[in-house]
């Protein structure tokens, strides 16, 4: 039944001409990646969540988890069959002539841009006054894989948030999309240990059914049980070097609960913990003693847990996959911190911000993306040592288009939608900017002085771009943001040829 209204649909669309075409496009809201344009579409993928379809991301859930991400939605489990959008790569079709990476072909009646197109619609807008003096850009045709605009696309600059791109892309290739990080609970006697493992969304709620899951081998103990906490897994300075004790990074430990955050907030700057693990330990500690467990006086003590302690009790992060598009819809620097380090553990480097710098690099290397210059001296984008070229980013994303690179799609599915979510939501309502509503899918990065923007985009004719926009030096935030937001917006709504 499915594949019939599918057929109807497309048939349906084939006979709009190409400005009702447009039209539908920016109402529907264009959430995979505006190819899904009709309303019959959004009512076969069913209701809205964040600029999202649900039916759409909780079947991608539910076959692999790595489609759009659960925002909002932590009861999915395993779910039915159920009608779908189609899917964020759907304009790729048969082809042939791409080189190794690239995506396979593209839907079938869909040109490429021109070199010369693009460059007409956007070196007046990289003229912009609120642009500072360093201006890079980069458009990839999706398809082949090949470079079609760029102004100085291999020279690196500050990023800001953008580098979280390049952090998922290391986290899902070295640990895999389905990995989860691991909170532990072991024990030797009257000695119990809560083992940080870095879950960067550990919860109160699970540290609690971490001391129920223990107290049934602790009631017996005589006398009152000793809690200890371990946060031996990460190692050097907890706090970022640009930035000390602030509201936008906790400080970086391998254990503590909703990021350290003290006002209950899920994302954004928030007072945090001046001591997240010692605060989660005595948060278990209580649970234990709710759960039914005497638990010894006083605060716990941090100290090595002994590698012959029996396991008592385990929880698990949300998978890596899951993570990264939470990080990237909302620019959260702590699941970046913590991701970087995770791939410093995989390959045996210490969980440090050098380590992560040097994991990161080495994945990044190991996927043939072009590194060099660059540099990732944190996992977030708060560090101004951070440099990367508007050529690495639009390769990251072109890479991650490609059915040989599965693991990477959450880089595309994790990106906000402009005007509808995450980092976007507010932005693409000057005049320039607001043809790309819906239509432009990207990463934001700003400090002050540096703004940059990368991400996808279905132009007119249906064909996928990828684009990163980069400049260093701005004095003017909004007009700066503005001034990308129309450049995104300019390589959506034409056919450049």
């Amino acid at each position: 039944m499915i594949g019939r209204q599918r057929q109807r649909l497309t048939a349906w669309w084939a006979a709009q001409d190409r400005q009702g075409q447009r039209t539908l496009q920016v109402t529907a809201g264009s959430a995979a990646l505006g190819l899904v344009i009709a309303a019959g579409a959004a009512a076969m993928a069913g209701p809205w969540d964040n600029g999202q379809r649900t039916a759409e991301r909780d079947q991608a859930y539910a076959r692999d988890h790595t489609g759009d991400g659960r925002h909002g939605r932590p009861g999915v489990r395993d779910l039915p069959d159920a009608p779908q959008a189609p899917g964020v790569l759907t304009a790729l079709g048969p082809g042939s002539g791409a080189p190794a990476g690239a995506a396979d072909g593209a839907r079938h009646g869909a040109p490429a841009p021109t070199a010369g197109g693009l460059k007409s619609a956007l070196e007046p807008l990289l003229k912009d006054k609120a642009l500072g003096p360093v201006r890079t850009a980069a458009v990839w045709d999706v398809t082949t894989g090949r470079e079609l605009f760029g102004q100085k696309a291999g020279k690196t600059a500050v990023p800001a948030s953008t580098v979280k791109l390049a952090t998922g892309a290391a986290a899902l290739s070295a640990l895999g999309p389905a990995h989860r990080i691991e909170t532990e609970v072991t024990g030797t006697g009257r000695d119990v240990w809560l083992v940080g493992g870095g879950d960067p969304v550990l919860s109160k709620d699970r540290i609690r059914d971490l001391a129920e899951d223990a107290a049934g081998d602790l009631k017996g103990e005589k006398k009152p049980i000793r809690v200890r906490y371990d946060t031996g897994a990460y190692s050097g300075p907890d706090l970022h070097p640009s930035l000390g004790r602030n509201d936008n990074l906790a400080p970086v430990v391998p254990l503590m609960i909703n990021e350290g955050r003290l006002d209950g907030s899920g994302h954004g700057p928030a007072p945090r913990a001046m001591d997240p693990a010692k605060d989660t330990a005595a948060a278990f500690a209580d649970a234990l003693r709710k759960a039914g467990v005497r638990v010894e006086d006083g605060a716990p003590k941090e100290k090595g847990a002994p590698d012959d302690a029996d396991r008592l009790a385990v929880t698990s992060s949300p998978r890596i996959s899951d993570l990264v598009e939470r990080m990237l819809v909302h620019s959260d620097n702590d699941i970046a911190e913590h991701l970087a380090r995770q791939v410093a553990l995989k390959a045996g480097k210490p969980a440090s911000f050098k380590g992560g710098e040097d994991a990161v690099t080495a994945a990044l290397k190991k996927l043939k993306l072009p590194v060099g210059g660059a540099r990732f001296a944190d996992g977030s984008g708060i560090d101004r040592a951070d440099k990367v070229s508007a050529e690495l980013l639009t390769q990251l994303l072109v890479l991650a288009s490609s059915p040989k690179e599965t693991e990477l799609r959450p880089l595309l599915t994790g990106l906000p939608v402009a005007g509808f979510n995450g980092t976007l939501k507010n932005r693409y309502d000057g005049a320039g900017a607001k043809a790309g509503t819906g239509l432009v899918r990207a990463k934001t990065g700003t400090l002050t002085g540096v703004n940059s923007l990368a991400g996808t985009v279905v132009d007119a004719d249906g064909r996928l771009l990828a684009f990163a926009f980069m400049t260093n030096g701005t004095k003017d935030r909004g007009g700066a943001q503005s001034a990308l937001d129309a450049m995104a917006a300019a390589v959506a709504n034409c056919g450049c040829r």
